[in-house]
């Protein structure tokens, strides 16, 4: 799978970095830094783009301005891709008039989008949280989805400690390997605890303003799906340490 990365900033930056660490031997990464700033109103989004992009599958828009969401439909008739994600960490950078704005663009020349708020609610099938949540069917997008999305940990245990963490799914900006290497022998009845401060200390750089949509700053969203992760994956050692001796 190629894959075109379109970023302005630290933000986007970070997560195309850690996808080219990480991502599968058969993905290619490919990174264009966009313009930060724009005009009020773009008349060509081709002046902020070059001539030529290699062909991609999925492009990935990791703009930290509006304007660089506007530029997505161009990129991806540019390189033929037929699948983008949008990840809203910040919906001042991609507020959600302009996200439905550009799913009718992206519709209207074939692209399948999706828009997972935060990026770290991404599984093969839905994104997205509660009352947002959103069904897709797109195999391009399920496939990076089993590698990078919603989080998704399995945990070894002995005697009451953590002996080892696997990721099984990454977040997409590589907390979720930070939250991994922390755990390590930490006691099962703390990892909740130690998974919400790893997550803030690696840390999360979603929004921590108030989301409408959520009635919750997104860093907290994001974290509460790093701990959720953890509590699956630690369960069954909490059960055995609840049973009475006989």
């Amino acid at each position: 799978m190629n894959i075109l990365a379109i970023h302005t900033g630290p933000w986007g930056e970070r997560i195309a970095r850690n996808l080219r660490d990480h991502a599968p031997s058969h993905w290619q990464i490919a990174e264009f830094r966009a313009p930060a700033h724009y005009p009020i109103v773009i008349d060509d989004p081709r002046d902020f783009l070059p001539q030529r992009f290699d062909a991609a599958d999925l492009v990935l828009a990791l703009g930290e301005a509006s304007g660089a969401a506007e530029l997505i439909p161009d990129v991806c008739r540019m390189t033929g891709a037929r699948s983008m994600i949008a990840p809203i960490d910040n919906s001042a950078w991609l507020p959600k008039g302009l996200a439905n704005q550009l799913r009718d663009w992206l519709t209207y020349i074939g692209v399948v989008s999706v828009f997972p708020k935060p990026f770290c609610s991404l599984t093969e099938t839905t994104y997205s949280l509660r009352g947002q949540r959103v069904e897709y069917d797109d195999w391009l997008i399920s496939e990076f989805a089993r590698g990078f999305g919603k989080p998704r940990f399995r945990v070894e245990a002995n005697d009451g400690k953590i002996t080892q963490v696997e990721v099984e799914r990454a977040a997409p900006c590589g907390c979720a390997d930070f939250v991994a290497q922390g755990l390590q022998n930490v006691e099962v009845n703390d990892a909740e605890f130690q998974a919400g401060m790893l997550h803030h200390h690696y840390p999360c750089w979603a929004s921590m303003g108030i989301d409408p949509d959520y009635s919750d700053t997104l860093m907290h969203v994001s974290g509460n799906l790093t701990v959720d992760a953890i509590s699956a994956a630690t369960k069954a050692y909490r059960a055995q340490l609840y049973i009475k001796p006989q």
